[in-house]
């Protein structure tokens, strides 16, 4: 008896050191077994608690009564599939008459507890059907993306949602987006995944990044133009703009409007055009806008209103010609001046970071989905990389991108360095690579005394 209980203990051990370190395999050896016997065994009475059932019908009722037989139970929803993830489990239901999306979505929390899992998740799949989404831990404590994604051309998995699905950042169905986030709260982690997953890819990547470059210059092979003072940015912007009316007469002249072309066919976009007339899509990065929209005398007020207006036209007319925005900052409010909140409401995905005040979130927010104000402001300072990621729908998530170191990123985008296109607008502003840099001092220098 002793040697069977000092074995039970270790495996009691060994499974909690598991829990702890891998729980991606616990979850698979484990829990998931004991997840869907819970699942399997309380459904009624779970789907009953949380008033999901809905009375019997009249005519089962009728026919009870008719052969003297006990009155029918209330019905649950019914279980049409479950299949689990690395992550939990995966349910869809079928909606009894009379049962609403929102009634489930409304239980999330009591289902949560109820079933023991970590977290709920509900959506509608299609009219009457309902999928669950239940995670079995803490995915987002120690984010370990999946081996297999679905990336497809500008569409990058950049982090995970908390219901353990990946969350991925695409340009064709959002091409303009906003990244706000306090000091330390994993802004640049988050911009140096989105410049990782793009590195592979036929784009050509323009870096605005004022604080000297200290961000995005270590990423400059992949890059094909870089700007990191607010006059070089202006002059950067403005050859933007220049390349986006070029594409637009290049969408012109081949739109292929005659009567014999199909719909489909007929040209409004650069992904309507043949593949070797394709211009190369761009995607901008700033780094910190709020440096290109601050000035202090009236010739930096003069490059602010250009940037800021070129900004605005980039972001209205640039997703057709293929220029997309992606736009960081601490704050972006109205107090950065005129122009700011047009190009705000252009800016349709919102990603929000740890925030200093409520403002900042309702910055990213508030006039799209003010439920997740509340959660932006109610991130922990300890938790970095954890962000509230929504856009013009109002729908929203928790995501965390997994951390990225700055090497891990310097040596992808060299990796990649030969899909650097070279842009003849922009080849002005193609950040030139020296071997080695002499280092600058910054110790006061010491008199001399006689």
């Amino acid at each position: 008896m002793t040697v069977y209980a000092v074995a039970l203990v270790l495996v009691a051990a060994a499974v909690g050191l598991l829990r702890w370190r891998r729980p991606t395999w616990y979850w698979l050896t484990f829990g998931v077994t004991l997840a869907v016997v819970r699942v399997l065994v309380r459904y009624r009475s779970v789907m009953d608690t949380c008033g999901l059932t809905v009375p019997p019908s009249r005519w089962r009722l009728a026919l009870a009564r008719a052969a003297s037989r006990p009155i029918p139970e209330p019905r649950s929803p019914r279980i049409l599939r479950m299949w689990p993830t690395c992550t939990g489990l995966v349910l869809r239901l079928k909606l009894r008459p009379g049962q609403d999306a929102f009634d489930v979505a409304a239980a999330s929390d009591r289902l949560r507890r109820s079933f023991s899992m970590y977290g709920v998740a509900s959506r509608e799949v299609r009219s009457g059907v309902v999928e669950l989404r239940m995670t079995g831990y803490d995915v987002l404590k120690r984010v370990q993306m999946p081996a297999e994604t679905d990336p497809r051309p500008m569409r990058v998995p950049v982090a995970l949602r908390q219901d353990g699905s990946v969350h991925y950042r695409d340009y064709r169905a959002i091409p303009h987006a906003l990244t706000l986030g306090a000091t330390e709260s994993g802004k640049s982690v988050y911009q140096r995944n989105l410049v990782a997953g793009l590195a592979p890819m036929d784009v050509a990547l323009v870096g605005i990044d004022c604080k000297q470059g200290v961000e995005l210059y270590p990423l400059a092979r992949r890059f094909s133009a870089l700007a990191d003072d607010a006059d070089t940015a202006a002059a950067l912007l403005d050859a933007l703009v220049s390349r986006m009316e070029a594409v637009y007469q290049l969408i012109r002249s081949q739109q292929r409007i005659t009567s014999d072309v199909p719909d489909a066919e007929i040209a409004a976009d650069i992904w309507d055009l043949p593949d070797d007339l394709r211009p190369v899509p761009v995607v901008a990065l700033v780094d910190e806008v709020a440096e290109l929209a601050l000035y202090a005398s009236k010739d930096e007020e003069k490059r602010r209103d250009r940037i800021i207006t070129a900004l605005v036209r980039l972001a209205q007319l640039g997703r057709a010609a293929g220029i997309y925005l992606e736009i960081c900052g601490q704050r972006f409010g109205s107090e950065l001046g005129k122009g700011i909140t047009m190009l705000r409401a252009q800016l349709t995905g919102r990603t929000a970071h740890r925030v200093n005040d409520e403002t900042s979130a309702n910055m990213a927010f508030g006039d799209i989905a003010p439920d997740a104000v509340l959660a932006a402001i109610q991130i922990p300072a300890e938790m970095r990389g954890l962000a509230i990621a929504g856009d013009s729908s109002g729908g929203w998530h928790r995501i965390r991108a997994p951390h990225t170191s700055l090497r891990q990123a310097v040596n992808i985008c060299n990796r990649y360095a030969d899909r650097t296109p070279a842009l003849p607008e922009l080849a002005a502003f193609r950040p030139v690579l020296s071997a080695s840099a002499a280092p600058v001092s910054l110790a006061k220098a010491s008199s001399a005394t006689a």
